[in-house]
């Protein structure tokens, strides 16, 4: 059962109820919090979002009672169909030289495991993956409220950037639990087939050999590779529903 797409997951609430409640920003209104966070770079949710987080928890009022410590839930991240449940990740390339990277960013259908978007680059940035995510929503027809997106907690994926970005296309967003490695396994596991493939090769001398490689890649992916999390069927076959006629 997916929760509301519109809401903030039960988990992140907790984690922002914790937060305001903190010895830190326990004395200080929403609004202090709120700008003292964006002053160090971190947006979780809007400020009206962060009101109404404490009216719910009956704490709009003293809110020193209503810090606990507490540990964080495991995400429950699931679909019955395609475009209800994306993951995205990066990973990196190595390059023509010794500390030189490219960097590919991957969106996948949970569901069908279908790549729905990716990306080359030479950067590891909010600006390439807010690109990247807002032209693959636009691409796949997503409307406001429909999609849930999942990833770790790295820079990127936790960037005032992204976050704002996802709040315009009334997108949820689900993270990873801090230090977990494994709440984001569809990733993971596309990203070691890429790796393990025959033709992988050991670098690439330009960004634009990368990018050519992982062009044949995601085709050979989503129209030849039997994905084993599917029956062995094609992710796209299974994300245009002509599996169930196979």
């Amino acid at each position: 059962h997916r929760p509301p797409p519109t809401k903030i997951p039960a988990a992140e609430r907790d984690e922002i109820r914790e937060l305001l409640c903190s010895q830190r920003f326990c004395d200080l209104a929403p609004a202090q919090v709120y700008a003292t966070l964006l002053d160090e770079g971190t947006y979780l949710c809007s400020e009206r979002t962060m009101y109404r987080i404490l009216t719910e928890a009956d704490l709009i009022g003293d809110r020193r009672r209503g810090h606990r410590r507490t540990g964080h839930s495991a995400p429950q991240v699931s679909a019955d169909g395609p475009n209800q449940v994306w993951s995205w990740d990066i990973s990196r390339l190595a390059g023509p030289a010794p500390r030189v990277w490219f960097y590919l960013y991957v969106i996948l259908d949970i569901f069908s495991r279908k790549i729905v978007g990716w990306a080359v680059d030479v950067a590891e940035s909010d600006k390439v993956a807010h690109h990247l995510i807002n032209t693959t929503c636009e691409r796949n027809g997503i409307d406001p409220h429909q999609l849930t997106l999942h990833s770790d907690r790295g820079a990127q994926m936790t960037s005032t950037t992204i976050a704002e970005l996802l709040e315009d296309l009334s997108v949820t967003r689900s993270l990873s639990r801090p230090r977990v490695s494994n709440d984001n396994p569809y990733s993971e596991a596309n990203f070691k087939t890429a790796k393990y493939r025959p033709d992988y090769p050991a670098r690439f001398d330009t960004v634009e050999t990368a990018r050519t490689w992982m062009r044949d890649f995601v085709s050979w992916y989503n129209h030849d590779h039997y994905h084993s999390g599917i029956g062995y069927l094609h992710p796209n076959d299974v994300h245009d529903g002509t599996a169930i006629k196979i």
